[in-house]
């Protein structure tokens, strides 16, 4: 047994708040608690080794209850299209292309227009500096993506090419494609690129579980496909996977794992099947969010609702029938109010037929309807929400709702009215960084101006918010019995850090890192000295 001693030891349990020592016994697992003589006399003939932290800080292990792994671990290789202008942007696209052989796709993540004084690129801007590679970058919010006229002639997209189901190509003043896709055409152009190997996805996905660790994060709650999931398995069978890992898959598999007989809560402590990922809408950037009333600084204009509660219903009775919770993407207040009302009759489904009420999870649930903003606690729906997007989408979204953003990211009016909250980073979207959540989470106001709180009467307590990275995504995986807090029986997943962020002034979050990072028992990253 292991004894980590002279720490103040933040266990977020409610018996024993605060203690000075954790004893770590077999299979990195928590023995017990509390004061460090206590324990070294009640286990002195156990503990093999003891480490003196020197009065650092310890905290459970922080979780990213939404995050696309295998597509963040990619976009790591990609062209960081993330630049306060369009030229920037177009800068490094042509330094890719210098580099890159002529042919060979180049790939880039992180652009937003709204950046870029609200205009939309074209692909004409790319063709001028990658005339001789097809080029494909996804926005920031990934519900559009820009290309060139290269990758347009090699996905065979022509003014004459239908907009697909739920989805749309930009076009110019003459119907010609002008090198936007905005969601589901999307595919039009990603599909034929070549995708990596087995083993490329693999180191991708090695790299970006150590850049986790060395966040503080030791599970996330995975939003990518079933190529996701192989490669999440494969690492596994290679005991390489020390990051815990909650696998949802597109709703889209419901047929194959009804077959299948899988369940949610299948697998094992780091590799679990969660539920079943469903789209109502789109997303703000681009203004396919689902609205009730026109986007403020675009009349006439609603987004796109891809379900409504009809159509989830249609699935979601067969989801909970075998044992398939669910975890629905909506942005705009229509979109949510939809899957409120889907989930409303689901548990009255569920009653009826003497299932038990599953963990259903409303994914961003960004702008909700002053009468909806109760319902997600009266029906026992999970709260999955990025804390960071408030920060980053606030400029466009007081240009996009106005007045209605008084119920936008509203974390403290949901997590009163009883529900759980889950926080994560939605990375690749926003950088999978749990300091910036959590300061945008309690401070709700710019880096650089921490005194301008937006709608302050939303900020949480960092107790709550930290909840909200510990023991609440532990509750939503169905983990809460292990995982989450720093108890007897509770995995030995935690973090250390030089200051108590109980102690720190809130703009003081961004900046904080981890000295350790322990997983299981095992410390697996440690700070360079």
């Amino acid at each position: 047994m292991e004894l980590l001693s002279n720490a103040r030891i933040y266990t977020f349990s409610a018996t024993q708040p605060v203690v000075e020592a954790l004893l770590i016994g077999p299979q990195g697992k928590i023995q017990a608690i509390g004061r460090q003589e206590d324990l070294r006399e009640a286990y002195a003939t156990c503990i093999q080794r003891e480490e003196d932290l020197g009065g650092a800080t310890v905290l459970p292990g922080l979780t990213d209850a939404h995050i696309h792994l295998r597509h963040y671990a990619l976009n790591l290789r990609k062209v960081d299209c993330a630049t306060t202008t369009k030229e920037a942007c177009l800068a490094r696209v042509a330094q890719r292309a210098r580099l890159t052989p002529p042919g060979q796709w180049i790939l880039g993540h992180g652009w937003n227009q709204n950046d870029w004084g609200d205009a939309f690129p074209t692909a004409a801007d790319l063709d001028k500096v990658a005339p001789h590679h097809p080029v494909y970058l996804t926005a920031q919010s990934l519900h559009a993506a820009w290309v060139n006229s290269t990758a347009l002639a090699q996905a065979h997209i022509t003014a004459q090419t239908p907009d697909p189901a739920n989805g749309r190509i930009g076009r110019d003043d003459q119907g010609r494609p002008n090198g936007l896709l905005f969601e589901g055409a999307m595919r039009l152009a990603s599909q034929i690129i070549p995708p990596p190997t087995e083993e490329e996805t693999l180191a991708a996905l090695r790299h970006a579980q150590e850049t986790l660790w060395g966040l503080g994060i030791t599970s996330v709650h995975d939003f990518d496909r079933v190529p996701a999931f192989r490669a999440l398995q494969r690492l596994h069978e290679r005991g390489e996977l020390r990051l815990r890992v909650l696998k949802n898959l597109p709703i889209e598999a419901l047929d194959a794992l009804i077959e299948a007989g899988l369940r949610s809560g299948f697998g094992d402590d780091w590799l679990c099947l969660g539920g079943l990922k469903a789209f109502a809408d789109g997303a703000l950037g681009p203004r396919t969010a689902a609205m009730f009333q026109p986007y403020t600084d675009r009349p006439g204009e609603r987004g796109m609702l891809l379900l409504d509660a009809e159509a989830i219903l249609a699935f979601a009775r067969r989801a909970v029938t075998h044992g398939l919770s669910l975890t629905i993407h909506a942005i705009g207040d229509r979109a949510n109010h939809e899957v409120l009302n889907a989930y409303e009759h689901l548990r009255a489904y569920e009653r009826a037929q003497g299932l038990p009420p599953l963990r259903h999870r409303l994914e961003h649930a960004q702008l909700l309807h002053p009468q909806d903003v109760p319902r997600l606690g009266r029906l026992g729906v999970i709260a999955s929400m990025q804390p960071f997007h408030a920060l980053s989408d606030r400029p466009f979204a007081q240009r996009a709702w106005g007045e209605r953003c008084a119920t936008a990211y509203a974390w403290r009016s949901i997590s009163n009215q009883g529900a759980v909250l889950a926080f994560g980073s939605d990375a690749p979207v926003e950088a999978p960084n749990p300091w910036l959540g959590l300061y945008a989470a309690v401070q709700r106001a710019p880096l650089d101006t921490p005194e301008q709180a937006w709608y302050p009467q939303e900020r949480l307590s960092l107790q709550q918010a930290l909840a909200a990275y510990t023991t609440g995504p532990a509750y939503a995986a169905g983990w809460e019995n292990h995982l989450g807090r720093l108890a007897p029986g509770y995995a030995a997943d935690l973090i250390v850090l030089r200051h108590d962020p109980f102690r720190l002034p809130p703009e003081a979050l961004p900046s904080q890192r981890p000295l350790a990072t322990m997983v299981g028992g095992r410390w697996v990253w440690q700070a360079s000295p």
